[in-house]
């Protein structure tokens, strides 16, 4: 087992990984921005190193200086945790020829599933169900247009390097699909350095449902069960849910075992996530993999009683997986508390916490780095909290929700709160009828 592990990220993420570490008698090294001077992870891991500037690419995203503080504190591994480096395949394979060990997958494995045209091909030579479309990238305009005429409209066309929603557009009828093209092609370019494209049949009044999975060094896969991430604004998850609401024991063991296929078809090594574009039908599609551990795992481990982070240590210092599949038995909620005012277009809102109060009580857990006095910098994500419930029953969930919503007290700056609060009084939430479209209808009540 490792002695040392270096966090090389920051946030509730880096706190929930120093949790697991100091249970498991491991030392933590968190590494830390000048902006993150008085954040939590730095305050409770054994050692730290400040590693630059606010700006994530002089900081978080510094290589050479993450290195550089693995190699002086002695670390044996590094946890990526999730966004910044967590997939990056360069990150990986410089880990390794520093005898560092990388707390995720594989560089190849990470290639292999990061680029999602490459993806696609994976998934279909496994047998694992895909979206109709390209068969790799569209070499030009002509041929994105005479593939959506064979598949059908509506079509979508996405950035091969791309996420977030950056790089990605749906057109709905042929005369559309020229500008669609040109400005898909643009943001790509401007926002990952590749303007590959690829195409895809739109699923109408889809949910996004995932599958948590985790695999050894060994060949051996299981799955963890499925996550509903379908409540989504501009491709970024606001509430997540398992068991989803639409999912059948049929359909959850289709899924889970299309699952295990896409794992064990890269030989993965580590938990990471199958995720699914599933339509009214019940008809599910290979959407992408995410090679490392999620924002929502916790409702996961809630559901089962399994600690992912410390699966995800084990795995990789060495330790097979017992292979077998997990199947939730109570139901979980997560909203993620974001520092942004709902009422004027989720718009950012940094600033100084004058006052907080977590909530509680039975069925309550909070993943958070914040205190009363902290100060939320602009330069990273506005994610300050996760609140999740957990119950017997959807229901009983969704009240402890409101519950522990109307006991979580931040002030000093605006939060999503009060979103939460309305959403879970929502017919179409309650019902569990929502899709991704759920926001484009929604309007937050003055």
């Amino acid at each position: 087992m490792f002695k040392k592990i270096l966090i090389a990220n920051r946030g509730e993420i880096a706190l929930r990984i120093i949790r697991t570490c100091k249970e498991m008698n491991i030392q933590t090294i968190a590494v830390y921005s000048t902006a993150d001077k008085e954040s939590l992870h730095v305050r409770f891991a054994d050692e730290a190193v400040c590693i630059g500037p606010p700006p994530s690419r002089d900081s978080y995203l510094n290589i050479p200086n993450i290195i550089a503080a693995a190699e002086i504190t002695n670390a044996d591994a590094i946890h990526p945790g999730y966004g910044f480096l967590s997939e990056n395949s360069k990150f990986s394979a410089i880990c390794a020829e520093h005898g560092i060990k990388f707390i995720g997958a594989t560089p190849d494995m990470i290639d292999a599933m990061g680029d999602k045209s490459n993806a696609k091909e994976t998934m279909k030579r496994a047998g694992v169900p895909t979206i109709p479309g390209s068969d790799g990238l569209l070499s030009d305009l002509k041929t994105g247009l005479d593939i959506a005429k064979e598949i059908g409209y509506p079509v979508i066309l996405k950035a091969t390097a791309g996420g977030g929603g950056r790089g990605m557009r749906i057109v709905w009828k042929p005369e559309e699909f020229e500008a669609a093209w040109d400005s898909a092609r643009q943001e790509a370019g401007a926002a990952f350095g590749n303007d590959g494209m690829y195409l895809e049949k739109y699923i109408e009044e889809p949910r996004h449902i995932e599958i948590q999975i985790a695999g050894d060094q060994y060949g051996k896969a299981c799955h963890l069960s499925e996550r509903d991430c379908s409540i989504q604004r501009r491709h970024q998850k606001l509430i997540e849910e398992t068991p989803s609401p639409f999912m059948t024991e049929e359909l959850r063991e289709e899924m889970g075992n299309a699952a295990i296929k896409a794992a064990t078809a890269v030989r993965y090594e580590g938990v990471g996530t199958v995720e699914f574009l599933v339509d009214k039908h019940r008809k599910f599609y290979f959407m992408e993999m995410n090679t490392r551990i999620q924002v929502e795992h916790p409702i996961t481990e809630e559901v089962i009683n399994y600690d992912l982070i410390k699966e995800q240590i084990k795995i990789a210092a060495g330790i097979p997986i017992s292979g077998n599949n997990y199947f939730p038995k109570l139901h979980a909620i997560e909203c993620r508390i974001n520092a942004e005012d709902p009422y004027h277009d989720f718009r950012p809102a940094p600033g100084k916490i004058t006052t907080l109060h977590v909530p509680g009580g039975h069925g309550v857990r909070v993943d958070s780095h914040i205190y009363a006095g902290y100060t939320i910098p602009p330069n990273y994500d506005s994610m300050i909290a996760k609140l999740i419930t957990i119950a017997q029953s959807r229901e009983e969930a969704i009240n402890t929700m409101e519950r522990a919503l109307s006991e979580f007290v931040i002030e000093g700056v605006k939060t999503t709160i009060p979103f939460h609060q309305q959403l879970m009084k929502n017919e179409n939430f309650r019902k569990g009828t929502y899709t991704t479209k759920f926001m484009e209808s929604f309007k937050m009540e003055e």
